[in-house]
């Protein structure tokens, strides 16, 4: 575990659960869920991989699906645990994506890797990743796989709230001076990529993209706007969201994505 120090450091002190219930932060959560609701049925059985605090896990298992969960830092298990209701049909185990050898082949209806590509910088981890997750969902199972984006976060955070200029990220190493595309190394915590990434990777995969989608959208770039929206508007904003967030022209201005697929 010692590689990871730097990971299980960051998460001992970050609420990633927080980050998750403000309004423009729920826009990611409920869009995922929306597209889970699409695909899970009755009886199926779901894996998440990298659970964190688990709230998709136990948003799932309240619902009565039987869910095993995977996570590397103790500190979000710990967290998983004490959120854990007694009647949910709910497990959660210490693992690395990279390895899930104590998942047999061909068990799950639902598998959700939601957060570990975040994390993997090179394209040999990212696809061992993505087979690990492919290998233990049944035939005609859907997996979840999600990225941070590269031009989403850069918009958002590098010029709208000014974190570093686009000079500072390419004096630091972290832009390519003429793509503009980002360049990540596990110092800046967050692999960002772009679509085009995610194609390469899954070209070696025999499987069937069913959707891409911008999960958060311009939720984050808004988020202020967002946050303030009575019930009523952030509705209207999210049926917005929800009908152009598989647009080939928006999908790049997101924070975050998901790539659906079936085995």
């Amino acid at each position: 575990m010692k590689e990871n120090q730097y990971l299980i450091d960051y998460y001992n002190s970050y609420d990633e659960s927080g980050r998750l219930e403000s309004k423009h932060g729920t826009v990611e959560f409920l869009t995922t869920m929306r597209y889970i609701d699409k695909y899970i049925r009755e009886g199926d059985r779901v894996l998440e991989i990298g659970a964190a605090t688990g709230r998709y896990s136990h948003a799932l298992a309240r619902r009565g699906y039987a869910v095993d969960a995977v996570e590397l830092v103790e500190h979000n298990i710990e967290i998983f645990r004490q959120n854990t209701l007694p009647d949910e049909k709910i497990t959660v185990t210490q693992g690395n994506a990279l390895d899930l050898s104590a998942f047999p082949d061909d068990k799950y209806n639902i598998t959700l890797l939601l957060g570990p590509l975040y994390h993997l910088y090179n394209d040999e981890d990212k696809r061992q990743a993505l087979s690990e997750a492919i290998r233990v969902t049944k035939p005609g199972g859907i997996i979840f796989a999600a990225y941070v984006i590269s031009d989403g976060c850069l918009i958002d955070e590098g010029i709208r709230m000014g974190n570093f200029s686009i000079a500072e990220y390419i004096k630091n190493g972290m832009l390519d001076p003429e793509t503009f595309a980002a360049i990540s190394e596990p110092k800046d915590l967050f692999e960002l990529v772009r679509k085009e990434d995610i194609d390469r990777l899954m070209s070696v995969f025999p499987t069937t993209r069913l959707h891409y989608v911008a999960t958060d959208g311009c939720a984050r770039l808004l988020r202020e706007a967002v946050d303030e929206m009575d019930n009523d508007t952030f509705e209207l904003f999210l049926k917005y969201h929800f009908a152009v967030c598989e647009r080939e022209d928006l999908v790049g201005i997101t924070s975050h994505s998901i790539d659906i697929f079936r085995k």
